[in-house]
């Protein structure tokens, strides 16, 4: 029997783990999470890719 979990679902739960162990800042963790959301294709990773573009823009204009 097979057992199936999403990917965003596994790295989400490494995540929290690694927080609560404080193994990991929360500052670190944001990367994760949209990573997660852009590489999991959820609803959510339309926003979150517009937000990263727009971040990269901003940092592009900067110099």
């Amino acid at each position: 029997m097979a057992v199936t979990i999403s990917a965003i679902a596994l790295f989400g739960l490494i995540t929290i783990i690694l927080i609560r162990t404080q193994r990991l800042t929360t500052l670190i963790a944001l990367p994760v999470f949209l990573f997660g959301f852009t590489a999991a294709s959820t609803g959510l990773a339309g926003p979150v890719n517009d937000a990263m573009n727009a971040i990269a823009q901003m940092v592009t204009n900067l110099t």
